[in-house]
């Protein structure tokens, strides 16, 4: 029996990086339980996402345009990107870091884009080895521009991206009439990026959930994590259901110790960091949705099957199935709230009904979730102060495209901490 099999392993959140992480952990041999507030996977952030796979999206945010884009839109509710005036020092902390990391711009887009590459192959295996169903359509993501200038921008983008790996192909006006018919408006041109695909973030991470189980994961569902202890000698996690049904009589908190415990909450992986003595600066960054039910053949031949990237609308779309379309985008600067204003849907709508005036709006199903980023928009995967305790979050916007990568890397993180205890024990 290795180490690993030996280890008794929590991993906290089971978002599309704690099912992850739970799902590489069980197949290293090492004993998991996955602990989630919510009585099924991926029923926050994970829920209802753009739905694309995107390396060609791995640009990183920290630039001088971006900050002077949001100084310009604070006072606009419609606008793609929109910051709470309201100061609080986590929000002031976020952004001078932000700010710090604007000269690793470069070197950081290139790092996601490898990254991005990476975790492809690990999610196709994934979706091979256990035969999960998500809406899959492996057609390419098109990123399209208006104007010259925006285009000459994504130019040097592109060229970013090649350094990273990635084959991303500009396409002329004519070329994106052929890769999508319906997509109507004044376009300037594009680039495709052929290696991207799309799916339902919420199915594909219930069926590897379901992998997990199979896999010999506890799934602690419908389980509040009250709070984590980590000492030399275990982790103890104090926990209680979440929800208590009629009859239910052990309502006292429950302590379970484990070997290691990694820490994948999402937006609230910076205070449970905190608790370990460790220092994780994520700030939740709310981006909303609507899912467009084509119930009509004729709105179902109307939507695209391509999925799409409006760069000036921040707006990207994915198409679930003959029935359903994804529309998302916008970034949100606003603490924990998690309300749905009209005001942040309504640009959406009329994204549809101008780029797809044959496509009926009528049914529209509004949603809002919060991405955990970190100041340098890369995801934290670290050892905390503690050798027990190691993290795997901050994925802001790009979760369901890095998390097989990262999961492979923190578990590859835990696998060398067995093996040098177990040399040194030697």
């Amino acid at each position: 029996m290795t180490s690993s099999q030996q280890t008794r392993v929590a991993v906290i959140g089971a978002g599309i990086t704690g099912t992850t992480t739970a799902y590489t952990l069980a197949k290293r041999g090492f004993k998991v339980t996955l602990f989630d507030r919510n009585p099924y996977p991926a029923m926050e952030t994970s829920f209802a996402n753009g739905g694309q796979l995107s390396a060609s999206n791995a640009e990183v945010w920290n630039s001088w345009t971006t900050v002077l884009k949001g100084m310009k839109w604070m006072f606009m509710p419609g606008a793609p990107l929109l910051v709470n005036p309201k100061p609080s020092w986590h929000k002031l902390s976020w952004m001078a870091e932000f700010i710090a990391a604007i000269p690793k711009y470069e070197h950081s887009t290139i790092a996601t884009a490898r990254l991005a590459i990476e975790a492809r192959g690990h999610l196709k295996k994934m979706v091979e080895d256990e035969g999960i169903e998500f809406d899959l359509e492996d057609r390419g993501i098109l990123h399209f521009y208006k104007t010259k200038a925006e285009f000459d921008t994504a130019a040097r983008v592109t060229e970013l991206l090649k350094k990273g790996g990635l084959d991303r192909q500009a396409v002329t006006p004519e070329e994106i009439k052929t890769l999508e018919p319906s997509l109507r408006g004044e376009i300037y041109g594009g680039f495709y990026t052929p290696s991207d695909f799309t799916g339902d973030i919420h199915k594909f991470t219930n069926g590897l959930g379901k992998a997990c189980e199979r896999h010999g994961v506890e799934m602690r569902l419908s389980t509040e994590v009250l709070g984590v202890k980590a000492t030399g000698n275990a982790v103890t996690i104090k926990s209680r259901p979440a929800v208590f049904r009629k009859g239910d009589r052990r309502k006292d908190a429950l302590k379970d110790t484990y070997d290691q415990i990694v820490i994948c909450s999402g937006v609230l992986s910076r205070d449970m960091a905190h608790s370990l003595g460790d220092r994780v600066n994520i700030y939740p960054v709310k981006g909303y949705s609507i899912t467009v039910n084509l119930q009509e053949p004729e709105d179902q031949n109307a939507a695209p099957w391509m999925s799409l990237l409006d760069d000036n609308a921040k707006i990207v779309t994915s198409r679930l199935g003959a029935t359903r379309f994804r529309v998302a985008g916008t970034a949100e600067f606003n603490g924990l709230n998690r309300d749905i204003p009209w005001r942040r849907i309504e640009p959406m709508i009329d994204w549809c009904r101008r780029h797809f005036p044959e496509m009926s709006t009528r049914q529209c199903v509004p949603w809002a979730g919060l991405r955990p980023m970190m100041p340098n928009m890369m995801p934290c995967v670290m050892r905390g102060k503690n050798p027990r305790v190691f993290y795997n979050t901050g994925h802001g916007h790009l979760g369901w495209t890095l998390s097989a990568a990262t999961a492979d890397a923190v578990a590859a993180l835990m696998v060398a901490a067995m093996e040098s205890k177990t040399s040194v024990a030697a």
